[in-house]
């Protein structure tokens, strides 16, 4: 598979290329499904969140699936109620409350493994199936809110509780959990998503949220992969994760991103996914510049530095991935 030969930092004619959100709102195939079904519909069942993992698979040359899930989805198997709206909507939860949740119920994300089960059966077995689960810090932030949020004070707040780390200690066991679910199930590579890892001070983040994400990875028996948007001031610490690769986003060159993580740690990204409204021929040139940032040698992961935008064009997808693929016969 391509892309755990990149994780593992092997020689390749090209990079691996998948892109975040690839399973959603930019297909007309899923509109029209989502038409018919909820959100929280299509992602409980098997068939339908499977079809959607693969209908992008089938108009590009991708090099993995990422499951269609969300990641607050574990955390209604811990008692949590919620309503997507399309965000996440939950009670607001103190930093006591969330040391009182109870261990994930494995039987209540079946529908999880099952997914993965049927996409993996389905796939040639040179694609890569990813799972994915949100790291404790950032479900920390959403529990803590109530939902999302521009600045997250509560959360912030919360982190000067002194049984913050109680709290990120159940919410890393339970995430745990759930990837080796997901491993279980077929999953070849596990992303954990540390979405607001970036609103913590360097020493926060290096005393609360980096533990607790190593307690989630650590000795996973398939390669992982951390991302944590929005945090260049914390890249020089990614490296305590314990990850095999980790994404970055697009504010930084993949050049210096690299040197701040380590060079010879694997990197996934960057380009912005801004570029691609731009149109097809500006996205192939951005797309090259990214590729030739990360040079020639191994490690690099194509990806886009976020989710990518729900009406960004087909033909800009396209060029961006057709380009990855053609490297470096196809430079612009």
């Amino acid at each position: 598979m391509r892309l755990v030969e990149a994780l593992h930092s092997r020689p390749l004619d090209r990079p691996p290329v998948w892109f975040m959100r690839q399973a959603g709102r930019y297909l007309p195939e899923y509109r029209d499904l989502r038409s018919r079904l909820s959100f929280e519909e299509s992602m409980r069942t098997p068939a339908v969140a499977a079809e959607i993992t693969l209908q992008p698979l089938r108009r590009f040359q991708l090099d993995a699936a990422i499951i269609f899930s969300d990641i607050m989805t574990p955390l209604a198997g811990m008692g949590v109620e919620m309503a997507f709206a399309p965000g996440p909507k939950l009670a607001s939860y103190g930093v006591k409350d969330v040391t009182l949740l109870p261990d994930l119920r494995p039987g209540s994300v079946d529908f999880v493994g099952e997914t993965i089960a049927t996409v993996r059966a389905q796939l040639a077995p040179e694609v890569a199936v990813i799972g994915f689960a949100g790291a404790p810090a950032t479900l920390l932030a959403y529990l803590l809110e109530g939902g999302g949020s521009s600045h997250f004070p509560q959360f912030r707040a919360g982190l000067h509780h002194d049984l913050v780390e109680e709290a990120l200690d159940v919410l890393a066991r339970a995430m745990r959990r759930y990837l080796e679910l997901q491993i279980e199930a077929g999953a070849d590579v596990v992303q954990l998503f540390d979405s607001w890892a970036g609103l913590l001070a360097a020493d926060q983040f290096e005393r609360l949220a980096v533990p607790a994400a190593r307690r989630v990875l650590a000795d996973l028996d398939v390669p992982t992969i951390y991302f944590a948007p929005g945090a260049a001031h914390l890249l020089d610490r990614f490296h305590l994760v314990g990850a095999t690769g980790y994404g970055v986003d697009w504010r930084l060159p993949l050049g210096e991103a690299w040197a701040r993580v380590g060079t010879d740690i694997p990197l996934q990204g960057n380009l912005d996914p801004a570029v691609l409204m731009a149109g097809a021929g500006t996205t192939r040139a951005a797309t090259a510049a990214v590729l030739a940032a990360a040079g020639q040698g191994t490690g690099h992961i194509f990806n886009l530095g976020h989710g990518i935008f729900p009406d960004s064009p087909l033909e800009s997808v396209a060029a961006m991935v057709d380009t990855v693929v053609g490297w470096p016969e196809r430079r612009s």
